[in-house]
């Protein structure tokens, strides 16, 4: 065989195993060294390669190990050039931008960055677990709550809260559900607070929005961590026994999703207050819109921009952000009209300040913390982002779930139930499908939060991914209900939860902002093991000591994306068939390791781009959307898989984690497709499915046969319902819609054997009626008994009524 065959089929394919293999490992630099060295020692004894070949390779070889070992040498050529190259292209960080880069924490989302998850570890990762004391409020305070509650007056008739229901969210401390004991608080963990706004959610968008402000967008929060002890004793036992009514004034008519630039304008000063004179404070101007419980607070959160020109406290002149609370009847503050929020009825209006005194001891943290609010909010937006809105589209999921399996089972037409006709089908597997992942992702992003992490990138994710899911589910159920969900009143309980969505996808950063900006902008510095690490060592003093930090840093970083470049290419040619996998069952191991492959790809790919794009990408809003859809699915479909290991991996929910994790390769998959054609240089982005996608594009939607499977769980009782419904409120009272629905799908289920028997009889010719005379004319002629009999007119009787609408003498 010719010299250069032996090459192209063995020495050429050895080398390439040898360093895919070494990049699935990630051993040591010495184990690098070690084996690359005896491959070469090999190739120059065997190979009958030419001189001049093995001098060449050996040279580079010894390259190679002077680089790799000879730091001062490696600074000299490489780092220290590459280092000036990456301050004169990465653009600057805003202040603004450092603290939202430094807020918070990393947690699964670092793992996912890193392109080799450790899948045991997430497995392991405790599930969230209610306590005694939560549960028990869940089962008796939320309960009666719930039951006290009536969306269609609340919404429609009295455009609030009855003020017996008022009181009783006052007098059960619901407002002060995340307040410590220790002030009066009822003190519950993450998924205590959720579940107990999740639950009332499924009644009531607008109670469980009245309910869950206080404890997650209020001044509580801001008064847990910086509030001063006396602060704390003042406000927090008042807030937790809903003595006083809060409510944070942040977004204003020039500043939503850009809150950075809020126009308010506090200016030190000395003034009167109090009686007193020669106070030092703030005179304080602010123009706020879409405040949460702003029309009945009784406390004022107030972010604005402070000034000092005269040098009252410090050298400074412009001191930044800053947080205060102000009582609402404090002079100057105008209070009282209301937002119609899209017909929902819970408390949103603007504020107005005009010369308001505000002494400094009412700024949150008292005044060291002037000017270190953007920083304060930053830290305190994970509760809204991770736990409320989650909730509440979690609630949304479940109630479209539970009422849209059962109509579809009880609406006929074509004298079939409108649940076995197969595009009411596709949207049953998506409205199961998607309240899978979203309480997956719920759940586990809670038991996180529980275990002390503040995941700030998570926490974009699950807000932006759960809030548009809810939109997706609430238009699949309208359209199964049609008609029927258009026609509110009491007899509609899905309609009112239409405008959730819409307004979900606005508030704690806007969506678009979120996806476009947000998840891989700063995932991609915080999550990224090295990247951040040289930000700082590029940003630093330049010396001898930033120089070492950097080279240290960047090596690491050449050879991480080094690994996941061979790792994403072996995956590839292999289909991930040697990625390693936790201990689960057999059926749910080929989406682990498929997972694995996309992290590894996702981890090169953002390298890639941060290589070639580097300070642009930062203008490049769709590719890093694109981005951030891809680690979104990743985390979603991670989560669906913790969640089903939590569940104890039950076999009735194989076809939901299956459509699940099918879905999510497939939007990856697109995603992927989608970034590499429109990167700017194409021969870069036919280089980059290469190695993504050596094969082609492997991944497909979920099929009709999965999607029948998994609409099946809806149009049926059975503990995968329940399962999938879990938390939400459900009525006792047989008037009440969601329970009639309920009772009239376990009676459909169990009278179809009879339905099916007079079909049959009927279509042999042996009964000749319709309707309720052919059920009688089967008693007759003895094909069933009367009790049997009595079984379907009941059946039917739930069927009539569970299909019923509104309709009113006048609007």
């Amino acid at each position: 065989m010719p010299d250069f065959l032996i090459h192209i089929l063995i020495w050429w394919p050895l080398f390439l195993v040898l360093v895919t293999g070494l990049a699935a490992v990630r051993p040591g630099r010495g184990v690098w060294v070690v084996l690359l060295g005896i491959y070469m020692v090999l190739f120059s004894s065997t190979s009958h390669a030419g001189g001049g070949t093995i001098a060449l390779l050996w040279t580079l070889y010894g390259i190679g190990l002077l680089l790799t070992y000879v730091a001062p040498l490696r600074r000299a050529f490489i780092s220290d050039r590459l280092l000036r190259f990456y301050r004169a292209s990465m653009p600057s960080l805003s202040s603004t931008e450092r603290d939202a880069l430094e807020a918070g924490g990393v947690w699964w989302d670092a793992e996912l960055f890193s392109g080799m998850p450790d899948w045991q570890k997430l497995l392991d990762f405790p599930a969230a677990r209610l306590s005694a004391e939560e549960q028990a409020f869940l089962d008796g305070p939320v309960e009666k709550l719930c039951a006290m509650l009536d969306d269609h007056r609340i919404c429609k008739v009295d455009k609030d809260l009855t003020p017996e229901t008022w009181g009783y969210i006052k007098q059960q401390g619901f407002f002060g559900m995340t307040i410590p004991r220790e002030y009066g608080g009822l003190e519950f963990s993450a998924a205590g607070h959720a579940s107990a706004v999740m639950k009332i959610a499924s009644r009531s968008i607008s109670a469980a929005l009245t309910v869950m402000i206080p404890n997650s967008v209020g001044p509580g929060k801001l008064l847990l961590r910086y509030g001063t002890e006396e602060q704390k004793q003042h406000w927090l036992p008042r807030l937790a026994r809903g003595e006083e009514i809060p409510c944070f004034a942040l977004t204003g008519p020039e500043a939503g999703s850009d809150a950075a630039a809020i126009p308010d304008m506090g200016v030190v000063c000395r003034g009167e207050h109090g009686g007193k004179q020669d106070v030092l404070g703030i005179r304080l101007n602010f123009e706020k819109r879409y405040i949460s419980m702003g029309p009945i607070a009784t406390v004022l959160g107030v972010a604005f921009k402070l000034e000092d020109p005269d040098h009252l406290l410090g050298e400074r002149s412009h001191l930044g952000i800053t947080l205060a609370l102000i009582p609402a009847d404090a002079p100057g503050v105008k209070k009282g009209t209301r937002h119609d929020q899209l017909h929902m009825a819970f408390m949103n209006g603007p504020l107005y300040g005009q010369d308001v005194f505000v002494p400094l001891d009412w700024i949150v943290g008292g005044p060291a913390m002037a000017g270190k609010g953007w920083r304060m909010l930053m830290e305190c937006l994970t509760d809204g982002r991770a736990i409320s809105l989650p909730a509440l589209s979690a609630a949304t999921a479940k109630l479209a779930v539970r009422v849209t399996g059962a109509y579809a089972r009880v609406r006929r037409q074509f004298k079939l139930p409108v649940g076995q006709f197969e595009g009411v089908q596709e949207a049953l597997a998506r409205l199961a499908g998607n309240a899978y992942a979203m309480d997956a992702a719920r759940l586990v992003t809670l038991s996180a939060l529980d275990q002390g992490h503040k995941p700030s990138v998570i926490s974009a994710i699950v807000k932006y991914n759960l809030t548009e899911r809810a939109r997706q589910v609430m238009n699949d159920a309208m359209d199964v209900h049609g008609g029927a969900a258009l026609s509110l009143g009491p007899r509609n309980p899905l309609g009112l939860f239409h405008s959730y969505p819409q307004m979900g996808i606005t508030v704690e950063g806007h969506n678009i902002l979120t996806r476009s900006l947000i998840t891989f902008g700063q995932g991609a510095i915080r999550c990224h093991p090295y990247l951040l690490e040289e930000l700082k060592a590029a940003t630093a003093e330049d010396g001898p000591n930033s120089r070492r930090a950097f080279d240290r840093v960047l090596m690491g970083h050449i050879g991480f994306m080094g690994r996941n470049k061979c790792r994403t290419l072996l995956h590839g040619l292999t289909g991930a068939s040697y990625a390693l996998v936790p201990s689960c069952p057999e059926a749910v191991k080929p989406y682990y390791r498929q997972l694995t492959r996309m992290s590894t790809a996702f981890a090169y790919v953002t390298d890639a781009l941060l290589l070639i794009l580097r300070g642009d990408l930062k203008r490049r809003e769709r590719l890093s959307a694109r981005m951030a859809d891809i680690v979104s699915q990743l985390y979603l479909a991670s989560a669906a898989l913790k969640h089903y290991h939590d569940q104890g991996n039950q076999p009735g929910d194989l076809p939901l984690i299956t459509w699940v994790c099918e879905d999510s390769l497939y939007r990856i998959q697109q995603s992927f497709d989608a970034l590499f054609k429109n990167l700017p240089k194409r021969w870069i982005a036919r280089a980059l499915r290469f190695v993504v996608f050596p094969l082609g594009m492997p991944y497909k939607a979920p099929t009709d046969a999965l999607d029948h499977a998994v609409a099946g769980l809806l149009t049926r009782p059975g503990l995968e319902r329940e399962r999938l419904t879990a938390g939400m409120y459900l009525p006792k009272d047989r008037r009440e819609k969601v329970r009639l629905l309920d009772e009239a799908l376990e009676r459909a289920v169990e009278t179809r054997p009879l339905r099916e028997k007079l079909r049959v009889a009927a279509r042999e010719k042996q009964l000749h009626k319709r309707g309720d005379a052919q059920v009688q004319e089967a008693v007759e002629k003895g094909l069933i008994t009367e009790a049997e009999a009595m079984a379907l007119r009941h059946a039917e009787k739930l069927r009539h009524l569970a299909i019923q609408v509104d309709d009113f003498p006048k609007l």
